[in-house]
């Protein structure tokens, strides 16, 4: 059953907490959804257009938002502390005023805000490579570049690997290396117990765009428990 539905919703309650928290009405649930993945992309897109990194990858590990009556706090867990350092505080700092502007004006356009303010943090990752999504987002560059497949999956587990990880589980899906017929690939190091509840495991869903075609990328990595 834990191979069925997605790992993070599976231990919801356990070792996993919602990433969105705020509470509505039935009739106003689908508007507060809507505006959380509003934020969430605005975000992931003014990084990636804003922000220069020598990987080429933004390093967006999650995106917490908290609702209350008057106030929207957003919290951006970051990889890669070079952009943390003390001679780029000012850059950070910039960021977040302009991204804060941008996006209170862009909301109160599509959700009518009235008298809601939107406060953003930024929060460093210590073990980058130790979290799904970066990961997923370094291999979908590698392919990008026209790394092949089993390269690109190998030297993503090394770099797990450093970040004291138990485990992982890379799977890819699509036209591999731009032949006819779409397969799966994927490799696994150390263990990855799907089926128990109190194994801490992180997850991610990935699609990538290549000159072959689409590919599909997951990421599942255990990070601690039994």
């Amino acid at each position: 059953m834990g191979q069925k539905i997605n790992p993070l919703g599976f231990r919801l309650g356990t070792t996993q907490s919602h990433h969105s928290l705020w509470f509505a009405q039935p009739k106003n649930y689908s508007e507060g959804l809507q505006e959380d993945q509003k934020i969430r992309n605005s975000i992931k897109n003014y990084v990636q257009k804003n922000m220069r990194i020598a990987s080429g990858v933004a390093g967006i590990g999650r995106i917490e938002i908290q609702k209350s009556i008057d106030l929207i706090q957003v919290i951006i867990y970051m990889g890669f502390s070079k952009l943390l350092i003390e001679s780029q505080t000012r850059e950070i700092e910039k960021l977040k005023r302009n991204l804060q502007e941008e996006l209170q004006m862009n909301l109160q356009k599509e959700f009518h805000w009235v008298n809601q303010k939107l406060n953003i943090a930024i929060t460093e990752i210590e073990k980058p490579y130790g979290n799904p999504n970066i990961l997923a987002e370094f291999i979908a560059n590698q392919l990008k570049n026209r790394v092949s497949v089993r390269k690109a999956m190998k030297k993503a587990i090394e770099l797990t690997e450093k970040e004291d990880t138990k485990g992982i589980q890379v799977q890819i899906a699509g036209r591999i290396n731009g032949k006819e017929i779409a397969r799966v690939v994927w490799i696994r190091e150390g263990r990855v117990p799907l089926q128990t509840i109190r194994a801490k495991i992180d997850y991610c869903s990935y699609t990538v765009r290549t000159i072959h075609g689409v590919l599909g990328i997951k990421i599942w990595i255990f990070i601690d428990g039994e």
